[in-house]
């Protein structure tokens, strides 16, 4: 696997255009948490959607000069594109953008966002797999739920040009990497069970190959990795980035974790213990990571611990 050297930076930006929780009296802003405020024209009216997806506005800075990523679209057609007008984002600054997977908790806005930005033909990271067809979730024989297709004529039409890739790929500057595929080496992260789509007609389990993350490199700090779902394990995310970057200081760990449910909730105790051996400064749990897990992590990274929400900003100098 070749290694990818990825350009220091001086500032990171992480704006959540769409999160799982808001609560806009908050008001715990301070040097690293920017909390969207309730106002329009000086009055309490300009309330923040909260969804089950994600989507974030992720901006580096380095030498002065400054790029700017789209990662992930959000749920629905409409919720992260009104939290980017509510918020007065500049969507024309969006140079590239990027996939974390196929799930429609994660493409559902994309046709909406991409036309804010006014742009064509997009560079966009995108694992091939996650044009899976019939991708669905089966509970039992008898009950299925499907996801909505996510196809590359959709993807072109929205107004992106996909750079598909199944191998780590540097973006904008090589201040962003886009992880690509990712190797499953813990014990413990063995995916999503009922995950299931259809090969030449036939049921097959779903490993959510194109599940990754995107990385950038703090200068002096260490990695800053935000996932989307974390479907391949979080800490198999985090374990790659070091592999391909060569960088083994962890700075950041967001995103989401997916450990709600029966399913996942026996391991959050695994995945807090082996993230703290990574020394994050900060862990950020976002998305699908699922009540219990999110407590479990204040309680035992009190002091690494940010809680995320749609609209919030964080910076990173």
């Amino acid at each position: 696997m070749a290694k990818i050297s990825l350009k220091a930076v001086d500032k990171v930006e992480i704006l959540t255009l769409q999160d799982n929780y808001i609560e806009m009296t908050a008001m715990d802003n301070n040097a690293i948490i920017t909390r969207a405020a309730p106002l329009k024209d000086g009055e309490i009216r300009a309330s923040i959607l909260a969804e089950h997806g994600f989507s974030a506005l992720v901006k580096t800075t380095a030498e002065g000069k400054t790029h700017t990523l789209l990662f992930d679209f959000g749920f629905s057609e409409d919720g992260a594109a009104q939290n980017a007008e509510t918020l007065g984002v500049n969507m024309n600054e969006v140079e590239a953008a990027a996939l974390s997977h196929g799930h429609s908790d994660h493409t559902g806005g994309m046709e909406k966002l991409v036309a804010m930005t006014g742009k064509r033909d997009i560079p966009f990271a995108v694992h091939p797999s996650a044009f899976k067809t019939m991708r669905y979730l089966k509970f039992g024989e008898e009950f299925k739920i499907n996801f909505p297709k996510l196809t590359r004529d959709m993807v072109k039409q929205a107004g992106l040009a996909a750079l598909e890739t199944e191998e780590p790929y540097a973006l904008l500057d090589n201040t962003i990497l886009f992880l690509a595929e990712i190797p499953r080496s813990t014990d413990f992260e063995k995916g999503f069970p009922i995950a299931h789509y259809q090969k030449e007609g036939k049921e097959a389990w779903d490993a959510i190959e194109d599940d990754t993350c995107i990385v950038m490199h703090l200068k002096g700090k260490g990695l800053i990795i935000l996932s989307g779902c974390a479907h391949a394990g979080i800490v198999n995310s985090v374990r790659h980035a070091i592999d391909v970057t060569g960088i083994d200081q962890v700075h950041v760990v967001m995103g989401g974790f997916h450990l709600s449910g029966p399913l996942f909730e026996p391991i959050i105790e695994r995945t807090t213990q082996e993230l703290q051996k990574f020394h994050p400064a900060y862990v950020i749990p976002t998305h699908c990571t699922g009540r219990k897990a999110i407590m479990a992590m204040e309680k035992q990274m009190p002091d690494q611990f940010i809680l995320n929400m749609a609209g919030t900003k964080l910076t990173f100098t």
